[in-house]
Parts: C-alpha cells; structure tokens; sequence
C-alpha cells in the first residue's frame, strides 16, 4: 500500500513539473542568424519574427551586425564564437544552438565550425544562398574588401573551407539555393556534400530570408 502510494505521489511530482516547464524548452535549440556581406541584423526582422510567432522566446533568437570587408576568418573568431557563447550564457539549459546564415555568412559561421571549435556547439546549421565554391560576382572585389576576395571562385580561403570534408562533425547541414539567384554564380555553389540540399523556386537573393515556403522548410530542419 505504501509503495502504490508513494509511485502515486511521484507521478503526481512529475506531472506538476511538466506543466510549469514550457513544451518547447528542451526540443529548441536557441538560434543565432549571421548576415552576408554589405548586410545588417534588420536583414533577418521577417524571419525572426515568424520564429517568435511559431513560439520560440525572444532571448533564444539572436541576429548581429558585424564588419563584412574584414576576413571571414576573423569573424569567425571573433564574431561568431563570442556570439554564439552568448547565446548559449542567455538560454540557461542549452548546451548547442543552431545557425541560420545568409550569403557570405555561410562562409564565416563553416569556418568557425571547422576550424574554431564550433562543431561542438552547433546542433543545425543552415545556408540560404552561401558563396560555398565561391561566386562570379565577387570578381568585381575593390582591392581592400578582403572578404569579398575570399568568395572569389578558386580562392585561397575557399580552398582550405573545403579541403576534406565540406561537411565535418555531427552538425547537421542544410543548404537552400534558388535557381535565380542573381548574386551567387553558379547557383548551384551554395550545394554542400553531405549536407541536404534543397532547390526552391525562383527567387532573388534577399529572398531567400523572407519567402514564406523556405521559412517553413527551413522551421522544420531546426525543429
């Protein structure tokens, strides 16, 4: 009798601590957006904004403006690293977050994965039309804009991003790239091997960040 009561009191116990914990708390990575070059954090207003309404908390959505004619791999020391360690520090209970990234932020945010311990702090990481072999569009570069030199088609930097595995780690990879995109040339630079690639309708650039149907799909690949 006193067993049965006692397995009553802690089922009783667990309930009560399901309901005052939220559902979402333990399935949702907190997020962190990285912008491309020549962008800023506004870049991602739409897109979080969906995120909140889907029920994700404002502290576990973070986007960031940084300086894009410095070295990716700067910014993945120095940008990235500290922005996703604040991230975590904000969401007590997290112990990875996800990276959404747009354009040349693909490049920064990979590196720090690869190269700066990154792989073990990113659950789900995501490409909307990332220069990952590079772009054409980028052999316009000013002399000074390093980072745009480094998107370049054959450039060093792409060249040690891609060595070995394009995809390294546990990460789980997700790449979305339009077949009109009017920035990355070839589109199809933005594919990653091992990652899943997704092909979406016509769709310029900035696009990619605000079209509703990629919003879903890529909901879904962070869920």
């Amino acid at each position: 009798m006193v067993t049965r009561r006692l397995a009553t009191l802690v089922a009783a116990i667990a309930v009560c601590i399901a309901a005052a914990v939220p559902a979402t708390a333990s399935a949702q990575d907190p997020i962190l957006f990285v912008h491309g070059w020549s962008e800023s954090a506004s870049l991602w207003n739409t897109m979080i904004g969906r995120f909140e309404k889907d029920g994700y908390a404002k502290s576990a959505l973070m986007a960031y403006s940084y300086n894009t004619s410095q070295s990716n791999k700067v910014d993945a020391e120095i940008e990235v690293k500290s922005h996703v360690e604040t991230l975590l520090k904000n969401n007590p209970g997290a112990t990875k977050v996800d990276i959404i990234s747009h354009s040349m932020g693909s490049l920064n945010t990979r590196w720090y994965i690869k190269f700066d311990g990154g792989e073990s702090k990113v659950d789900d990481w995501v490409s909307l039309g990332g220069p990952n072999h590079g772009t054409e569009t980028a052999n316009a570069c000013a002399g000074f804009q390093v980072s745009c030199k480094e998107m370049q088609v054959g450039s060093t930097f792409l060249s040690e991003l891609n060595a070995g595995d394009e995809t390294p780690g546990v990460v789980n990879y997700g790449t979305w790239w339009s077949p009109c995109d009017e920035i990355i040339n070839p589109d199809e630079s933005v594919i990653l091997s091992g990652a899943s690639n997704h092909k979406t309708a016509c769709m310029t650039h900035a696009a990619l960040t605000t079209d509703e149907t990629v919003y879903k799909e890529v909901r879904e690949f962070v869920k």
